[in-house]
């Protein structure tokens, strides 16, 4: 766009916009030349999501639904949050490459609070290195409430995202990371490094929210005199100072669709993806997904890290700082908290997107099948079910089949002729396979390909007796039907299967019917 506004300019056109000019082929290449890779890549459908449009609309129902969600209280110890709106509810989402979706609320400025704990821990890690900053503070959650008076066995505070950990940190920027500026000096320096995170955003300040901050500090100048106490501060620390600087940090201000880009940011190992500056190492942000992954969400950190296994990072104005590594980053604002001060409506967002997606840090991407992977292309994920479910049939592997089932996989899948599972069991004669696919799973016994042959048919035509006197009884005794809704069996029965057609044989129904063809099922 810059190059397109450049030549707008230079063209003295008078009126409409960049957008409007008309250009030539010659002058079309000079200006999509810095981005070309981005613009084939775009064409080409090799973003890390390839179907965006598929991928918000399930966005878009997991914010309907979630705004449906009154539950949850606005923060009301520092008046000014008080007033913020029980109805704003957004939520922003910018993938490692760009791709950027908002709903909602996404352009309401609030204040950062605890969510610019991970970004001045992070800017500690890149100016001043993880051994100096770790001589200070600690990597291990406290397992107590977020603003108690405790530090840790060495006498330092247990971890970067709680409070007493947040001020050290700002100490460390105030005295050790150019010592020489003023306090103004040293906000300016915070609000522009903070600002490099989110793409050159311009973020703002609430001043309002500074002196309420502050007049209602009473616990947490407490953390900071005790801690005084034990020397946890470097050399020449003033803590009046350290004290005003937390505070502006958190009376910063952004909205979702900023923070949504610093959440990116860290989720693409500290590359910008507006900018594409480097704004972090990557051991730096490592660092900083690992606690946010295990102390980020207050009290509720260990539950969180069980359920949705994202590093995540929430503040009282009700923003969420949600890292998908490599994927994305979220930010989700909406001001009711639960009793644990997190944003209720987050929170349940969170929990329904990991039951869509597979990004939970454990989930696994090949037997999830009933969870998403946006990852993928559109047909990928289900050829690559297709080509496994197949090939086990084929190949008689009822273990495999049997994973397959218990992973939610639809046993009836086909593959461009047509062809199921069923069909290339019968086809190869694998007797104890047919009997799975029907009697556990439910699928249909006649489906058709494309050239109307049945599994039946198959079984005919290859001389398989045994298979073809079972489909027969079976089509006796369970009249034409759909696939049926839910499996008539139950797991214990699925893991009884059959392991492979000589133990088939010893299934008195089976065994019957081989014994009267006189063919030995292969």
């Amino acid at each position: 766009m810059h190059n397109l506004y450049k030549v707008h300019k230079e063209s003295n056109f008078e009126g409409g916009s960049p957008e409007t000019l008309k250009l030539d082929r010659k002058t079309f290449k000079e200006v999509i030349a810095p981005n070309i890779v981005l613009i084939t890549r775009a064409f080409r459908s090799q973003f890390v999501i390839p179907d965006f449009q598929d991928f918000i609309k399930d966005i878009e129902e997991m914010y309907w639904t979630a705004k449906s969600n009154t539950d949850g209280k606005v923060a009301s110890y520092i008046p000014q949050l008080a007033r913020a709106s029980s109805d704003n509810w957004g939520v922003s989402v910018c993938t490692i490459d760009g791709q950027r979706f908002n709903i909602g609320d996404v352009t309401v400025p609030f204040t950062l609070q605890s969510c610019s704990k991970p970004l001045t821990y992070a800017m500690a890690l890149e100016t001043l290195g993880p051994e100096q900053v770790h001589k200070y503070v600690g990597t291990e959650p406290s397992g107590r409430n977020f603003n108690e008076l405790v530090l840790d066995y060495n006498m330092k505070p247990h971890n970067p995202m709680i409070n007493a950990g947040a001020i050290l940190i700002c100490s460390l920027l105030k005295s050790l990371d150019k010592p020489e500026m003023t306090l103004a000096e040293k906000f300016d320096y915070v609000m522009s490094f903070f600002s490099r995170l989110a793409g050159n955003e311009v973020l703002g300040f609430n001043n309002a929210v500074f002196l309420s901050e502050r007049e209602a500090a009473d616990r947490n100048y407490a953390l900071g005199f005790y801690m005084r106490e034990y020397k946890c501060y470097p050399e020449k620390t003033n803590l009046r100072e350290c004290m005003d600087f937390y505070f502006q940090c958190c009376s910063m201000e952004a909205n979702c669709d900023i923070m949504s880009i610093m959440a990116a940011t860290l989720a693409n190992g500290g590359i910008c993806p507006i900018t594409d500056e480097k704004v972090l190492r990557p051991d730096s942000v490592r660092n900083v997904l690992s606690l946010m992954h295990s102390c980020g969400m207050y009290d509720y950190s260990g539950q969180f890290a069980f359920k949705v296994g994202l590093p995540a990072k929430s503040g009282v104005s009700g923003a969420m700082l949600i890292v998908v590594p490599n994927v994305m980053g979220i930010c989700t604002w909406s001001p009711p908290l639960d009793p644990l001060g997190n944003s209720c409506r987050g929170l349940q967002f969170c929990e329904e997107l990991i039951e869509r997606f597979n990004f939970h840090k454990y989930d696994n991407i090949r037997y999830a099948s009933h969870k998403k992977d946006p990852r993928r292309y559109k047909f990928e994920s289900t050829g690559l079910n297709i080509v496994n479910l197949l090939f086990s049939a084929a190949s008689g592997d009822l273990s495999a089949l049997r994973r397959h089932h218990l992973s939610g996989m639809d046993m009836t899948l086909s593959d461009y002729d047509g062809r199921t599972a069923l069909h290339l069991a019968a086809a190869e004669g694998h007797l104890s396979c047919v009997d799975f696919l029907l009697a556990q799973c439910g699928v249909p016994h006649d489906p058709r390909d494309r050239w109307g042959s049945r599994p039946l048919n198959e079984a005919e035509t290859f001389g398989h007796t045994a298979v073809v006197q079972y489909l027969k009884e079976w089509e006796q005794t369970h009249p034409a039907q759909e696939k049926l809704a839910e499996p008539t069996t139950n797991v214990d029965d699925i893991l009884e299967a059959k392991p492979d057609a000589n133990d088939a044989v010893k299934d008195p129904s089976i065994q019957e019917i081989v014994t009267r063809n006189g063919d030995k099922v292969q």
